[in-house]
């Protein structure tokens, strides 16, 4: 299951993770959020002991999603080492989140 990640809880999980991290920006009103929230999940059970899958609702963690410029949902980011390496702004298959984590953990 993916992580809730929170500002409180962030720097923790994924600026000092050890592996690679894919964050989800979502909220409950976004629709497109809805249709990503469970390809999220999935990729979080298939990643398991690999990479960290987590989730960070915007309105209530304002601050972290202020710092990395989310302005449109749902927003995906890979850190690897702390740092973004990528990411994906809207709804995509899982073939392509997928993707572009397994290329971080090559």
């Amino acid at each position: 299951m993916a992580l809730e990640i929170t500002d409180a809880n962030f720097e923790e999980l994924v600026l000092k993770s050890d592996k690679p991290v894919l964050v989800d920006f979502w909220a409950e009103w976004c629709g497109p959020c809805r249709m990503v929230g469970p390809v999220v999940e999935e990729i979080a059970k298939d990643y398991e002991g690999k990479a960290i899958v987590g989730k960070v609702n915007v309105d209530n963690n304002p601050g972290i999603s202020m710092k990395y410029g989310i302005r449109n949902i749902p927003a995906l980011l890979y850190f690897k080492g702390g740092e973004i390496v990528d990411k994906q702004i809207g709804a995509v298959p899982k073939s392509i989140l997928a993707d572009k984590l397994s290329k971080q953990i090559a």
